[in-house]
C-alpha cells in the first residue's frame, strides 16, 4: 500500500502501516524544526523508540491498533492540528 503525503494544500497523511505512520511523524517533526532528541524529550519518550517509530518498526501496540482499525473498517489519518 502506498502512503499519501501531504502536498502544499496540506492533505492529511493516510496511515495504513507502521511505515506510513513513521513517515508522518518524521514529516511533522521536521516541519516543527525539532530533532529526534528534542521531540523525545518533550514527549517523555526514549529517542531510540521515536527513531524506531519513524523507521516504521512495528511495535506490539501498533499491531494491536491496526488490528482494531481493520476490524472496524476504518483508517487513521493525520493532519496538522490548529491548537
Amino acid at each position: 500500500m502506498q502512503t499519501s503525503h501531504p502536498n502544499p494544500a496540506e492533505k492529511p497523511f493516510r496511515i495504513y502501516t507502521p511505515g506510513s505512520l513513521g513517515t508522518a511523524i518524521r514529516h511533522y517533526r521536521h516541519e516543527a524544526g525539532l530533532t529526534q532528541e528534542e521531540l523525545a524529550e518533550r514527549t517523555g519518550l526514549n529517542r531510540t523508540y521515536l527513531s524506531a517509530l519513524e523507521h516504521g518498526v512495528e511495535t506490539e501496540q501498533l499491531r494491536r491498533l491496526f488490528r482494531v482499525f481493520k476490524q472496524l473498517g476504518v483508517r487513521m489519518s493525520l493532519d496538522k492540528a490548529d491548537w
